[in-house]
């Protein structure tokens, strides 16, 4: 079976050197010293300051929405994962969806202006699939209207814009470590910014709020992560390079193989250092893509309709007028793409996806 991605594990043997020290202190949770090691050594690999390691993704998100008291209306795509709409939802604010540029797949900055209203607190936007949002025009608008930034940066590890790490723009940058991202904590996630005092409150709130034992600080909830998810990140972040450079080795081979049927990617600005996190192909039909989809099947090949539907589909939201994206999820496939695929299997997968357009 070839799925469409797989966790990167490291060698046994180093992970267990971890869990020797985790045993020895038995420190498991609460603030221990390999997450404040990793939190170091990720701000050292990113060349970031004010990292902080949480539970997971959409806890990252929802405390940043938290931390930056954001009431109201929140401008943000429909086309990502669920939790970057649910967590505006969850945290009592109303998304606002604005279409997506059909070349970057990212929300196009152009509609943002026009979706800004007297209640409007924030920009919400996804880096999609590590792909750098258009950050300088939306800068722009937030200063303008005087609001608020996060970025969804689940898919955007590793990724910098004109030199300089994707998570250093905005007001709060937010990232996943899930078992399928390309730099996991089998479980994690974590906030970026570079306020100091957003930093503290959101260290305070991840936390229950407490400031000692005995004091708290305000209202808080549980983000923390444990030990063991700071060891696996501590062994994978060593292995990172070699990662992402085999990662774009299986990129470039997907491209050159599929290069005659036409296929479009998302565009990515060539200021960008990209992570090579997925192999995203949009098709000319969605009856295209299916038939694909069938075929890749049959021979115990699972891609993924990533994204897939759009967000404005959710049952507790407002639909919008946003046919680009409604377009581009009806068209779009992620292919297999992790360290362990082989060129062969490449091979493979393409070789059946051009007998689709073989056989009409």
């Amino acid at each position: 079976m070839i799925p469409v991605t797989k966790p990167y594990l490291p060698p046994l043997s180093e992970y267990q050197e971890y869990l020797e020290g985790i045993w020895k202190r038995q420190w498991l949770t609460n603030n221990g010293p390999l997450v404040n090691e990793l939190e170091l050594k990720v701000s050292d690999y990113l060349n970031v300051n004010n990292f902080l390691f949480m539970s997971n993704g959409t806890i990252a998100l929802q405390i940043a929405i938290k931390a930056l008291g954001l009431k109201g209306e929140i401008i943000t795509t429909p086309f990502s994962y669920v939790a970057t709409t649910s967590s505006i939802v969850w945290e009592g604010c109303k998304p606002i969806f604005v279409d997506i540029d059909p070349k970057t797949l990212n929300i196009d900055p152009k509609k943002i202006e026009e979706a800004i209203s007297e209640n409007t607190s924030a920009i919400l936007a996804t880096h999609v699939y590590g792909n750098p949002c258009d950050v300088e025009a939306i800068q722009k608008l937030a200063t303008k209207y005087k609001l608020k930034v996060i970025y969804d940066g689940a898919h955007a590890f590793g990724v910098t814009f004109k030199k300089k790490s994707i998570f250093c723009f905005g007001d709060i940058s937010t990232v996943s470590f899930h078992a399928t991202k390309l730099f996991h904590t089998i479980e994690g996630g974590g906030v970026f910014s570079c306020s100091s005092e957003l930093i503290q409150t959101m260290a305070y709130q991840r936390n229950f709020g407490h400031d000692g034992p005995e004091a708290f600080q305000g209202l808080g909830i549980n983000g923390k992560n444990s030990e063991f998810h700071a060891a696996m990140g501590l062994v994978i972040l060593k292995k990172m390079d070699s990662i992402v450079a085999k990662r774009k080795e299986l990129s470039e081979y997907y491209d050159n193989r599929l290069a005659d049927l036409g296929l479009q990617k998302p565009q990515i600005n060539n200021q960008t250092e990209y992570n090579y996190g997925y192999y995203p192909v949009i098709f000319s039909s969605e009856e295209q893509m299916l038939r694909c989809i069938k075929k890749l099947n049959r021979s115990e090949i699972f891609p993924r309709r990533y994204f897939h539907p759009s967000l404005d589909q959710l049952p507790y939201v407002d639909k919008a007028e946003i046919p680009n994206t409604e377009s581009i999820s009806r068209r779009i496939l992620c292919l297999p793409l992790y360290y362990e695929l082989s060129f062969e299997e490449v091979d493979l997968i393409c070789r059946l996806i051009k007998s689709v357009w073989d056989n009409g």
